[in-house]
């Protein structure tokens, strides 16, 4: 039987807010440190729980996208964190290369140091700023498929995402949160919401899928989008 020892331990005070997606967290023993180390199938992740925004609860979802990966892919990761859908992904396919931004200066550090540390550095790239910005002036029409594992505001980066997938065909993964009462249910919302966010473009859905229940009655779906405009 193996032993985990903690070393730090903390309370989680509030849910889940703002833009970077931080959680306040009250300290209650050991050592006042809020970095620490995660293994997720065969990579090691240095993470700053106060400050960057982390989930182990989306290792399935992880470990599913980096198996739809392609040879000689190229892709945009537009909320890419401390790398870690990034980095499972070029661990998984050796040929492929990924773009990995986020507008938190902490998260983007990590990113750059963890894919050091995983030895991945040549083809994850850690870019820092707004996912706008960053697609349009430098992944404009580059793209064969895009992530956006924001749920709380994917749908606003539509347009960029397509814009960035060469002549806007490729595909997208879209996240988002829907009500619903229950799982089945909520599958369905998230095809009737990925409709509505990609309805001016050609598109179909190829796949939805509910990631993980997040409160009472809301789940977080994913949406598997094939677009050509």
């Amino acid at each position: 039987m193996r032993v985990t020892i903690a070393k730090s331990v903390f309370c989680q005070t509030s849910r889940v807010d703002g833009d970077y997606r931080l959680r306040e967290l009250e300290f209650l023993a050991g050592v006042n440190k809020t970095i620490t180390y995660y293994k997720e199938n065969g990579c090691n992740f240095k993470v700053d729980v106060a400050k960057t925004y982390f989930s182990p609860r989306l290792a399935t979802e992880r470990g599913r996208i980096s198996s739809l990966i392609e040879d000689n892919e190229i892709i945009g990761n537009l909320f890419g964190g401390v790398g870690t859908f990034s980095i499972l992904i070029a661990r998984a396919n050796s040929t492929a290369k990924i773009y990995s931004v986020d507008s938190n200066i902490f998260a983007y550090k990590l990113c750059a140091e963890n894919s050091l540390l995983n030895k991945v550095e040549g083809r994850v790239i850690s870019l820092f700023g707004d996912a706008s910005q960053v697609m349009t002036n430098f992944l404009f029409n580059k793209c064969t498929r895009i992530l956006m594992p924001l749920p709380e505001r994917a749908r606003e980066f539509v347009d960029v995402a397509v814009s960035s997938l060469i002549n806007g065909k490729g595909v997208i993964h879209y996240y988002a949160h829907v009500s619903a009462h229950d799982r089945k249910h909520a599958a369905e919302k998230g095809i009737l919401d990925a409709k509505e966010a990609f309805k001016k473009y050609n598109h179909t859905i190829m796949r939805a899928r509910v990631v993980r229940e997040v409160g009472p009655r809301v789940y977080q779906i994913v949406c598997d989008v094939n677009t050509k405009i």
